[in-house]
């Protein structure tokens, strides 16, 4: 009864998606709401995951270059306004401060919302020579935009996240450098997250305030719609002129530098759970899993249950598990829908029967599968679970994009789709902004990117008809 009662405490996805994840994020314990509207705590179940999520994605950093920086939180209104397309494109979203203690600012300050005018007024001082480049600097901070709409981990009014911010003497190396971290973003979500992404180009309605061009990662959640998880500017020069970052090159002469940015934030916690959860609940890959593998005593009372249970767990954390023991009081059917809920990827089930046969039980979290195991064998078998699952879990994954990608020639066949279905539409576009903005007026979505591997559906453009230019992914988005 306990059992049930715990797993009717989320509301099934099918029946109300948006109900669905809200119940996940507060029965899983990853968040809680906070008395700052907008505003959340990250509990440390929450937290974890994005422990884990930044350590790693550091590491890949780090291995290409990058190294980590602190700025200052606050920005000069005279700064902001310096670069124009890009304080246009945030100003809507911008917290201002007016006091210091009781004293009004001479100038305004905002919180930032994203620190490319801070770094462009450091950089212009730090730069002088091109020995001085390339600065391929990363900050972990957090930001604030004052959302009117939030919802756990996908919008809130003050998020975590990573900004990189580099500077180079060439084009060239600025357009490498952005690609790269494009590059670096789809691979860790598909090998750590398990979340296949369709890797492209923002149109220039859709790119960031001041870039030159927005490289985007676009990942389908399981309710057909599109969450961009991950996003790498080229600034060109723009910023560079508008600041006056110049540093003078081998030739003598003065020049520009080449800017980039690129980001990721605390959204991917809420891509993992739209990805992978189920309606028993959250389904973490064991990459990002704080605890990867529970051991669940089995009338645990029972003389030598819970001391064996402990001579397990240390077994596996000796071979670099993160595993932990439930010996709460909490019966046996309640841990386990507990731990299905949390998102543990494995269970190991020993009882007094178990132990006298000198084996105990894997469940993965995925699947449910149950496999017999001999403790001898059973940190060999946990590696080879886990190793599984992650793979596994992509592939699903990516069944489920493909299934949920469609085709249209025509506006009639677009509108035919997104009327009965949701999910990514590749079709033609023609370029031009009058197109965007009638698909997304008629339909309510919105291009994605054109994609780096391009395929000549038509000749034509889906709205309008003419010659076609590129094929674009259109779809509904978080």
């Amino acid at each position: 009864m306990a059992e049930k009662k715990m797993v009717e405490a989320i509301t099934a996805m099918e029946e109300d998606f948006a109900q669905w994840y809200t119940d996940v994020v507060k029965k899983a314990e990853l968040v809680d709401y906070t008395s700052v509207k907008g505003c959340m705590v990250f509990k440390p179940a929450g937290y974890a995951i994005w422990e884990l999520i930044q350590s790693q994605l550091d590491a890949r950093f780090k291995a290409t270059g990058v190294q980590n920086v602190y700025l200052p939180m606050f920005i000069p209104e005279s700064l902001l306004q310096v670069e124009k397309d890009h304080v246009e494109g945030f100003a809507p979203e911008v917290a201002w401060v007016t006091h210091g203690g009781l004293q009004p600012l001479q100038e305004r300050m905002c919180v930032r919302p994203t620190s490319e005018t801070l770094f462009c007024d450091f950089y212009k001082n730090d730069i002088q020579s091109y020995r001085d480049l390339p600065k391929v600097y990363n900050q972990w901070c957090s930001v604030v935009r004052w959302e009117k709409e939030t919802r756990p981990f996908l919008r809130s009014r003050e998020f975590l996240w990573q900004e990189g911010h580099t500077a180079h003497a060439t084009a060239e190396d600025a357009e490498a450098r952005t690609q790269q971290m494009l590059n670096v973003y789809a691979d860790f979500c598909e090998q750590v997250l398990a979340i296949p992404v369709v890797k492209g180009r923002k149109t220039d309605k859709e790119k960031f305030a001041g870039a030159e061009a927005t490289y985007t990662i676009e990942a389908l959640m399981h309710d057909g719609k599109a969450l961009q998880s991950g996003t790498s500017h080229n600034f060109g020069d723009g910023f560079a002129k508008a600041f006056g970052i110049q540093f003078t090159d081998k030739d003598n002469k003065l020049k520009y530098v080449h800017q980039t940015s690129w980001g990721m934030t605390t959204r991917l916690i809420g891509a993992i759970i739209m990805v992978h959860g189920d309606n028993r609940g959250l389904c973490l890959p064991p990459k990002v899993a704080p605890t990867q593998v529970m051991v669940v005593p089995i009338a645990q009372k029972k003389e030598g249950v819970l001391e064996k249970a402990e001579e397990l767990r240390q077994i596996l954390a000796d071979k670099g598990f993160r595993v932990k023991v439930d010996d709460t009081d909490k019966s046996p059917g309640w841990k386990f829908a507990e731990q299905e809920m949390r998102g543990i990827p494995v269970r190991i089930e020993c009882g007094p029967k178990d132990i006298e046969a000198g084996k105990c039980i894997i469940c993965r979290r995925d699947t449910f599968e149950k496999i017999e195991v001999s403790f001898e064998e059973l940190a060999d078998k946990v590696a080879e679970v886990l190793d599984a699952m992650q793979v596994e879990m992509l592939e699903r994954a990516r069944a489920h994009r493909e299934a949920n990608t469609f085709v249209a020639k025509n506006m009639e066949e677009l509108e035919a789709i997104f009327a009965e279905k949701t999910g990514f539409v590749k079709a033609m576009w023609c370029g031009d902004r009058a197109c965007e903005d009638t698909i997304k007026e008629k339909l309510s979505v919105t291009s994605r990117c054109m994609p780096f591997e391009q395929e000549e559906l038509s000749d034509t453009c889906v709205c309008c008809g003419k010659k076609a230019q590129k094929m674009v992914y259109w779809g509904k988005a978080y």
